[in-house]
């Protein structure tokens, strides 16, 4: 079961995510909370292992609160769910580390499909939305060749499944690798390409045409 905190201001909109994701399978609703503050509190007390927030609710929004936990719970995945894709919220959602944005017209299945990839280090991205967030790793300073140049045969190899997505569990599966070692060679890729978190990583690859 992938442990989540679920965060929404509207109550009602609550109650129905959880039916619709506990319906799925494979996920617990270890608690809910009506913004980022709240949201805060529920992950320092149930250690969940993905969050799902909204993108706009009073005191603390979605976007905020990716950014506290980059700073304060490195490797949690945040995904933003939204009715809004503007551009700015998409862009700053990405910026700040968000490991999935999506709109909330996804279905239960994919919605569920989407916790599970960011649990195992996945990126997940609305196609309706991606290409902002590709423009939004300008953000990121372009590899220099001779960062790229200090990647093993095997670091690239990993790079590439980065690139298109692909969480540690379906790399491992791919290259028939432990995870641990993917996970390592992910570690690499983040320090030798200079880049603060995955999502930043994966986009910045995408961008190189790996």
């Amino acid at each position: 079961m992938i442990r989540i905190v679920l965060v929404d201001d509207q109550e009602l909109l609550r109650r129905g995510l959880r039916l619709l994701l506990e319906a799925a399978g494979g996920i617990d609703v270890v608690a809910e909370a009506a913004d980022g503050h709240e949201a805060l509190t529920m992950i320092n007390k149930h250690h969940p292992e993905v969050v799902l927030a909204d993108a706009r609710m009073p005191r603390m929004d979605g976007v905020e609160l990716v950014r506290r936990c980059a700073r304060d719970h490195p490797g949690l995945p945040v995904v933003i769910l939204t009715t809004f894709d503007s551009d700015d919220l998409v862009r700053d959602a990405v910026r700040e580390g968000a490991a999935g944005f999506l709109l909330k017209d996804v279905s239960p299945e994919r919605l569920a499909e989407a916790i599970a990839a960011v649990r195992d280090g996945g990126i997940v991205i609305d196609p309706r939305v991606a290409g902002v967030a590709l423009r939004a790793a300008a953000f990121v300073p372009d590899a220099v060749p001779d960062e790229l140049a200090a990647l093993t045969r095997a670091e690239r190899t990993v790079a590439v499944e980065v690139a298109a997505g692909r969480s540690n569990r379906e790399i491992a599966a791919h290259l028939v690798l432990a995870e641990g070692t993917v996970k390592n060679h992910v570690s690499a890729l983040l320090r030798k390409l200079a880049v603060r978190d995955r999502t930043a990583l994966a986009l910045l690859l995408s961008r190189m045409g790996l």
